[in-house]
C-alpha cells in the first residue's frame, strides 16, 4: 500500500458534487481513458437504460436523463482514470434513485477488482450514522477504539463532510435518504463496504488513518492501521450467512435472526432451518416469534417459507403490475449483456404490449406470484419484525406484506425501499465497451396498483438506537420487542 504522501491527485472533479478524487493503491497502474473512449460508454450505457430500465422515469423525466448524460459527457471532456470514472459512474447511477442500478463491486471485471475493489484500505471499526454523527458499533482490537465512540474525523476529514460529499453516490430508491445513509455505514459482514470504497477513492486512504473522537466528552487522536474487508470481518466475527441465522426460545419467546437472504448459490438447507425453528416453537408452546431483519438488504423470499408456517388461510398476492420496457433486448446491446438466464433477451410472448407509455407487462409463470397457502403445523403465537433501512429488496416486500395482512407488528426503523414501487427480478450485467466496468441493470418494474408515497415501509412502533445503548452493548429495539411480548 502506498503512503498517503505518495498518492497523486488526479485532475478530475466528478460532476455535480464537486468531489476531488484521489486514486486508491493500484492507481499508478490505472489505465485512463481519453475522451472520445469515455463518452462511448456514456452513450451505450444511456442507450441501454433508455430502452431497458423499467424505472429510468419513475422519479425523472426524459429531459432530466438527458440533462444528467449531458452533464456527464461534460465531465468527459478531458481524460479521466478507472477510479475517477468508476464514481462518475456512481454518480450518474444514483441519480435515477433506483436501489439496484449501481457499479456493482461483486461483478465488476478482473482489471477493476484489481486496481479498484481488492486495493481497498478499511477502516478497522464498524460504525452507524445517529443523528448525523458517526457512531462506532465495534472496533478491532488494539485500535483503542470502543462501541459509543463518535469520530469527529478521519485522515483530517470531518465526518459531516465524508457524509455530504458521498452522499450523492449513494444507491436508494426514490427519496429514501435513510438507505443511503446505511450505505455509508459499516457493517462487518459485507464482502464489500461501500463506504470504505468510496472513502477511497475520493479522499485517498492509506496504510494507516488518524482518527479524531469524543469519548465520555472528552477528545483524543488515535493512529489505527487500514485493514482489508475480510480481516475486519473475521475480526469482528461476522462468518458467512449460514452462520449468522441463529434461533433460540428463552421464556416463551422465539428469537430468529437472518441477516442476510442472498442465498442463492447457497447449499445450505435453509428452508430446512425456518421449519425447524417454527417446529420448536409449536413444540414448545412459545407465545411469540421476534424475526430481526435488520442490516438485510434482501436477496431470496425466505420470508414467504417461514409466513407458510404462520398464516391460516390463503395469502393473497400483493397487488402490483409487474412490466418490462422491452420484449427483445437491441440487438446492437447484445454484446453489453451479461446475465445468467438468456431468456432475458427475449421476453417473447410473454411481455404484453407496449401500452401508451411503452411498457409491456411481463407474464411469466416465474413472475406470476401466486397466492401464499398454508403449510405444515401453524405456530399461532405473535409475531414481531424488527426492522430497518438495509431492508430494501425481499426483505422490504416482506415487511410490507406483514403489515398489510396484519400478520405481524413491525419495530424498528422506515425499511429502506419505496412503496411507490421498486426494479429487480431479472438483470444485465450491463459491460462497458471501453473501460469494462459493470452497472447493474435492473429488468422487470413493480409497479403497485393504486398510487403510494415515495417511502418505505414505516414501523408499527418506531424505536432506534442511541449512542448510549451502543456504548453498554443495550439492544433498545430488540428489548422494545421482548416487552411488547410481555417478557
Amino acid at each position: 500500500m502506498m503512503q498517503a504522501s505518495r498518492r497523486d491527485l488526479l485532475a478530475g472533479v466528478a460532476a455535480g458534487a464537486g468531489l476531488a478524487l484521489i486514486p486508491s493503491a493500484a492507481a499508478a497502474q490505472e489505465l485512463t481513458f481519453a475522451p472520445a473512449a469515455l463518452r462511448e460508454d456514456l452513450a451505450v450505457l444511456e442507450r441501454a437504460w433508455t430502452t431497458m430500465h423499467p424505472g429510468l422515469l419513475r422519479y425523472n423525466t426524459p429531459a432530466s436523463i438527458a440533462r444528467l448524460f449531458a452533464e456527464a459527457r461534460d465531465w468527459a471532456n478531458a481524460e479521466r482514470s478507472l477510479g475517477a470514472f468508476f464514481v462518475e459512474l456512481a454518480r450518474v447511477s444514483a441519480a435515477v434513485r433506483c436501489g439496484h442500478t449501481f457499479p456493482n463491486p461483486s461483478n465488476q471485471g478482473r482489471r477493476a477488482r484489481e486496481t479498484l475493489i481488492e486495493p481497498t484500505r478499511c477502516v478497522p471499526f464498524a460504525f452507524r450514522w445517529i443523528e448525523g454523527e458517526m457512531i462506532v458499533t465495534a472496533a478491532m482490537a488494539d485500535t483503542g477504539l470502543r462501541a459509543g465512540d463518535r469520530v469527529l474525523r478521519l485522515d483530517g476529514v470531518s465526518s459531516r463532510t465524508l457524509r455530504r460529499r458521498l452522499m450523492p453516490l449513494m444507491r436508494a430508491d426514490g427519496g429514501n435518504d435513510a438507505k443511503r445513509i446505511v450505505l455509508m455505514s459499516v457493517d462487518p459482514k459485507d464482502d464489500h463496504a461501500t463506504f470504505d470504497l468510496y472513502r477511497g477513492l475520493v479522499f485517498g486512504a492509506g496504510a494507516a488513518c488518524e482518527v479524531e473522537i469524543v469519548r465520555q466528552g472528552a477528545r483524543s487522536r488515535l493512529s489505527v492501521s487500514t485493514v482489508t474487508a475480510d480481516a475486519r470481518r473475521a475480526a469482528l466475527g461476522q462468518n458467512g450467512p449460514n452462520e449468522n441465522w441463529s434461533f433460540s426460545i428463552e421464556e416463551g419467546i422465539g428469537r430468529l435472526t437472518m441477516p442476510d437472504w442472498a442465498l442463492y448459490d447457497s447449499e445450505w438447507d435453509w428452508r430446512g432451518f425456518i421449519d425447524e425453528s417454527v417446529d420448536q416453537l409449536i413444540d414448545a408452546q412459545a407465545r411469540g416469534l421476534i424475526v430481526d431483519l435488520r442490516s438485510n438488504e434482501g436477496g431470496l423470499g425466505c420470508g414467504d417459507t417461514l409466513l407458510e408456517r404462520l398464516i391460516e388461510q390463503p395469502l393473497a398476492p400483493q397487488r402490483s403490475r409487474t412490466r418490462v420496457r422491452y420484449r427483445r433486448a437491441p440487438a446492437d446491446l447484445d454484446p453489453y449483456l451479461e446475465t445468467w438466464d438468456p431468456s432475458f433477451k427475449d421476453w417473447g410472448e410473454a411481455a404484453v404490449g407496449p401500452d401508451a407509455d411503452g411498457f409491456y407487462d411481463l407474464r411469466r409463470a416465474d413472475e406470476v406470484e401466486q397466492p401464499l397457502v398454508p403449510r405444515g403445523r401453524r405456530f399461532n403465537g405473535d409475531l414481531v419484525v424488527l426492522t430497518d433501512a438495509s431492508m430494501s429488496s425481499a426483505t422490504f416486500q416482506f415487511a410490507q406484506k406483514v403489515k398489510d395482512n396484519r400478520l405481524g407488528v413491525l419495530v424498528g426503523e422506515t425499511t429502506g425501499g419505496s412503496r411507490r414501487g421498486i426494479n429487480g427480478g431479472a438483470y444485465f450485467f450491463f459491460r462497458l465497451p471501453n473501460s469494462r466496468l459493470e452497472v447493474d441493470l435492473p429488468l422487470i418494474g413493480y409497479f403497485p396498483e393504486t398510487p403510494q408515497p415515495d417511502e418505505g415501509t414505516l414501523p408499527d412502533r418506531h424505536v432506534t438506537q442511541t449512542a448510549a445503548d451502543l456504548a453498554i452493548g443495550f439492544d433498545r429495539v430488540a428489548d422494545v420487542a421482548l416487552g411488547m411480548l410481555g417478557r
